[in-house]
């Protein structure tokens, strides 16, 4: 079952996700764990994580991974790595040995092979979180609406080639290692969106035609909104 919390602008969005971030982290690290999380891309979540400050937990305690890469060189502005440490891992002095970047354009591995790497490198306990952007289509991570990737059974981490959203080539977690974590968090902002959210919060619908409805935590599904991506939805 989706929870649904939706605030009134994109700074109160962003300020919301980052004082959930910060509570679950001290949260986990209080039972005395390492947090476990998945980042996601977009601009919503990067506004979240420039909002994270070094006294509110302790960064050096954390591990993170990223749902999706675009497949071009490290350093590159739209990686998803690469946006985040500009917006907090640096300024927050994230280990870099916790910071799991997916392969980047230019390794010696194709990118088939790169997506196999990262699968190894991934945790064998579930994770404690994993944060989820939304595109317009529906799309989460790397996983588009009609794309063979949505009903990948037995791999943990793709390759995407043909996006539809340059580039095209990509790297995704898939549904089997974005489920296996103990939260889930969608994070979305803008009335460009709110028809896939209805759609993904809609009692029927296919995966195939809005990915967004293939993912989900074990234990927590936390849509988190601003009023023009919660428009279409009724009764939230």
């Amino acid at each position: 079952m989706s929870e649904v919390l939706h605030h009134d602008s994109p700074e109160a969005l962003a300020e919301g996700i980052a004082r959930r971030l910060v509570e679950r982290v001290v949260r986990i690290q209080s039972e005395g764990r390492r947090p476990r999380i998945v980042l996601t891309g977009g601009s919503i979540a990067m506004a979240a994580y420039q909002r994270l400050e070094p006294d509110d937990a302790d960064w050096q305690d954390v591990e993170l991974w990223f749902g999706d890469e675009r497949y071009v060189p490290a350093g590159q502005a739209d990686r998803n790595d690469q946006q985040a440490r500009d917006a907090f891992l640096d300024r927050l002095e994230v280990p870099r040995a916790h910071v799991h970047s997916m392969p980047a354009h230019g390794c010696d591995d194709s990118l088939a092979e790169a997506a196999e790497s990262y699968a190894t490198i991934l945790p064998a306990e579930p994770f404690d979180l994993v944060l989820l952007g939304v595109g317009p289509d529906g799309h989460v991570a790397s996983l588009f609406p009609g794309f063979a990737q949505l009903h990948e059974t037995g791999r943990a981490c793709v390759e995407v080639f043909g996006s539809p959203k340059p580039p095209a080539e990509r790297i995704s977690l898939t549904f089997p290692a974005l489920n296996r974590t103990h939260a889930t968090w969608f994070l979305v902002s803008g009335a460009g969106k709110a028809d896939a959210v209805a759609r993904a919060l809609a009692e029927a619908g296919s995966v195939d035609e809005t990915p967004a409805r293939g993912a989900r935590g074990m234990q927590e599904t936390l849509w988190l909104l601003d009023d023009d991506a919660a428009s279409q939805l009724r009764d939230t």
